[in-house]
């Protein structure tokens, strides 16, 4: 009983945190306020701080609250380990990258659009873990990679619409940005999240040590990003212009969000992973139609969003891959 409830939850708060972090950051870049927007170059610099102190405060819980203790292990696993520390750079540096163009993403696609085609990490992620990890792929994960594509294309088909001309073309220019901007952030968070998983499985350090050190190089290549792309506009009206309510619950369900599914993702099966993207792109779906109102879904959205879904499910059939020789 306690298994069950425990998986329920998992699915509770996988669904919650994918759908309202698409929804919320989608209404934040669309929301009509007086003064300046805020900048998403700040947002992610200020998730990722949010980051590494929650982390810090993980393992300083995982030693039994001691200052002693956590000052040990974080001398002792970052800075007496700067080669295992810098391993941490690269995919840090695709993250940061990532959580850039997401919000660059949803400024340019309606929620269920984006997460529709966000499922395309699936294809990216099956295919660094094939080259990267030396791992086999099912029959099942190959028939569903395909239809994943095939979905993604019908959403991503043009309707005919009545419009403006410049208005229309307008849309289009931004469709195309937003398309971009999220086929590049699935090709990232495809190499970056085997790379990583490729990293945990070769030492043994804690996972939250391991964010903490992600945290750092992301906090650096972060505000990196945000002086090159919005530094003028920084040093006239400050990093946290035009921060509201709605950009805080923005920038903490980025920040905490990674941290919650990986505290659950050990109870969900895949089974329960596919219910948990189904329920979201649904719920997506829902919500921009009758809240957001910036999505008008058309039969062809529909055909590949169960498309999508079906791949999704699919995928996670044949749960275990095939054994694998290790390779060198």
């Amino acid at each position: 009983m306690a298994s069950t409830r425990l998986k329920y939850f998992s699915l509770g708060v996988l669904v919650f945190q994918t759908t309202s972090l698409v929804l919320t950051m989608r209404y934040s870049r669309t929301l009509q306020a007086d003064g300046p927007r805020y900048l998403a170059s700040s947002a992610v610099v200020v998730a990722e701080v949010m980051k590494i102190f929650t982390c810090v405060l993980l393992v300083f819980k995982e030693h039994s609250y001691s200052w002693r203790a956590l000052n040990s292990i974080l001398r002792q696993e970052i800075a007496h380990k700067p080669i295992e520390t810098l391993k941490l750079a690269i995919p840090s540096g695709i993250y940061t990258l990532q959580n850039n163009l997401l919000y660059v993403a949803l400024s340019n696609l309606d929620a269920a659009t984006y997460q529709v085609t966000y499922q395309l990490k699936i294809l990216t992620t099956a295919l660094f873990s094939v080259s990267m990890l030396g791992r086999r792929l099912g029959v099942y994960q190959w028939l569903s990679l395909l239809i994943l594509m095939a979905g993604v294309a019908f959403v991503q088909w043009p309707s005919e619409s009545v419009a403006v001309p410049e208005k229309e073309a307008l849309s289009t220019g931004s469709q195309f940005v937003g398309v971009a901007a999220v086929l590049v952030a699935c090709c990232s968070s495809g190499f970056a999240g085997v790379y990583f998983e490729k990293i945990l499985k070769e030492s043994k350090q804690s996972v939250w040590v391991r964010n903490i050190q992600l945290g750092m190089f992301g906090l650096v290549f972060g505000l990196f990003g945000m002086m090159a792309y919005d530094g003028e506009r920084v040093k006239e009206s400050g990093m946290f212009q035009g921060y509201n309510t709605v950009t805080w619950t923005v920038v903490a369900l980025q920040a905490l969000g990674g941290l919650v599914i990986a505290a659950v993702i050990k109870y969900a099966d895949n089974i329960l992973k596919g219910f948990a993207t189904s329920l979201s792109i649904i719920l997506s779906t829902l919500i921009s139609y009758f809240w957001l109102q910036d999505f008008e879904p058309t039969g062809v959205f529909f055909v590949g969003a169960m498309l999508v879904i079906t791949a999704t499910f699919l995928y996670g059939y044949e749960g275990k891959p095939s054994p694998n020789p290790s390779r060198a």
